[in-house]
């Protein structure tokens, strides 16, 4: 399979990867992924070798049996997957008459996670959806993560709105960062947590409650349940926001260019005292699974 990606997206595609774990209970299944990757991988019970790749190079693996390309629809995901010589190869897209390809349409404004196993449903490889827990990593902590990055300015929150929500909720509060962003992260709190992907995912998963943007480390809160309050500005959480679990999602109706250098117009609208009093509802234990404050 071809993943390769970030975090987020390795963790929107559980359930596709369980799902092809069951369909080939015996097989060797390996997950063309970012090496970065590797401690998520692990803690994915579907896969049983990482082959480190990063977007669209050449994939290190010979022969396939069956390709499965879990990265997009385009032309050049599909040709590093039939590079490696598969027998057969599952992808959206074109068949554009190769007979090893089993092409399907590409669905429209689907949830990630849907997307995938659509995907493999599509060929008779049952998914469940619902399949995204990762396995508890150990007992809650009364500690409250806030990670004020993201991957592109678009999902980056105000810096100063963060910190005024880690000031109101006091002593309890971890400031996260990611690579490159302890400078961003220190501007919300002098102490910043910037270890490892592995310290990085069991602080979230053993957390009282997260606060981030539309990014990775909400994709882990989601997959350890743990509560959080996820701010969403040029994508709509329909598509990426959590689907099960104890978390809020919190999006004013509009959306915009992902990849922008500056804060999402809808972003923006999100206030601070609209996540501390979302936050509050969540730490009660009074939101539901998904529920998109709109404009």
């Amino acid at each position: 399979m071809l993943r390769a990606l970030g975090l987020g997206d390795l963790l929107t595609a559980v359930p596709a990867l369980r799902g092809l774990r069951t369909a080939f209970p015996r097989a060797e299944i390996a997950l063309a992924a970012p090496a970065w990757l590797a401690d998520a991988v692990d803690r994915v019970d579907a896969v049983d070798r990482l082959v480190p790749t990063e977007e669209l190079a050449p994939i290190d693996y010979d022969r396939p049996d069956l390709a499965v390309n879990l990265h997009g629809r385009g032309p050049q995901s599909v040709r590093r997957l039939l590079d490696t010589g598969p027998h057969r190869l599952i992808t959206y897209g074109e068949q554009d008459g190769d007979e090893r390809v089993l092409a399907a349409r590409w669905p429209d404004q689907r949830h990630e996670m849907l997307r995938w196993c659509d995907l493999l449903r599509g060929k008779a490889i049952r998914c469940d959806p619902d399949d995204f827990r990762l396995p508890p990593v150990g007992a809650r902590t009364g500690k409250i993560v806030i990670h004020p990055g993201a991957s592109t300015g678009a999902r980056r929150w105000p810096v100063e709105r963060y910190a005024a929500v880690a000031r109101a909720l006091g002593p309890e509060v971890v400031v996260t960062a990611g690579p490159g962003e302890r400078a961003l992260a220190r501007r919300v709190s002098r102490t910043v947590v910037a270890g490892t992907l592995a310290e990085l995912m069991d602080l979230v998963a053993t957390a009282r409650l997260v606060i981030c943007g539309d990014t990775g480390v909400a994709h882990v809160a989601t997959a350890y349940r743990t509560p959080s309050v996820v701010l969403f500005g040029p994508v709509s959480p329909r598509l990426w926001g959590p689907r099960r679990g104890p978390h809020r999602a919190l999006w004013h109706g509009r959306t915009g260019d992902t990849f922008a250098d500056d804060p999402d117009p809808g972003l923006l609208r999100i206030t601070v005292d609209e996540v501390l009093e979302v936050a509050g509802g969540v730490l009660c234990g009074s939101a539901s699974s998904v529920r998109a404050t709109s404009a």
